[in-house]
């Protein structure tokens, strides 16, 4: 997240009166290409280790991955490769999905989340931000009209300038 152009107010204070750092640490993102470090899936999900082992089975069961690590050899300890390569792209998005869930922002950004998964995995993820980000502002980036739908508000922008915001049926009849 770049320095603010302009002023942008979370819960009506400025974030230039908090820090930049501090603003950052309460925003999730969970962006169209994983993010996953060589290392044990433990530590991809709970790189500051935060959080009690029951507290990661129940991200992976949230997203739908608990089954698949319960029956990985060494389970949260299993060593992933570089980026992650030694699972699918699915499996790394809902890491990564996962690893949002635990960090329980009060902002989250999806970036185009499900650009590169399968249509299974996709309609995961969707699922999971609707029943377990409910307290979450959550800012979704998308070009596929399907995947903002079911947003409360639509911001649309063309050339770096605001088209519209509204509801997803009031921007269709105005476009």
């Amino acid at each position: 997240m770049p320095d603010a152009d302009g002023e942008i107010i979370i819960d009506h204070v400025p974030v230039k009166e908090i820090g930049l750092q501090q603003a950052r640490r309460g925003i999730s993102v969970l962006g169209q290409s994983p993010v996953l470090f060589s290392g044990s899936l433990r530590k991809n999900l709970d790189f500051l280790d935060k959080f009690q082992d029951a507290e990661l089975w129940q991200a992976l069961e949230d997203v739908h991955l608990k089954d698949f690590v319960g029956r990985l050899d060494a389970k949260l300890d299993y060593e992933l490769l570089e980026h992650g390569a030694n699972v699918s792209v699915g499996e790394r998005q809902l890491i990564c999905l996962a690893r949002v869930l635990l960090q329980q922002s009060k902002i989250v950004v999806l970036d185009e989340p499900t650009a590169h998964v399968d249509p299974d995995t996709e309609q995961t993820i969707w699922n999971v931000v609707r029943e377990k980000l409910k307290e979450s502002t959550v800012i979704t980036i998308a070009h596929r009209l399907n995947t903002i739908k079911e947003c409360e508000k639509i911001l649309v922008l063309k050339d770096g300038k605001v088209e519209g915001f509204d509801k997803f049926d009031s921007i269709m009849n105005s476009m």
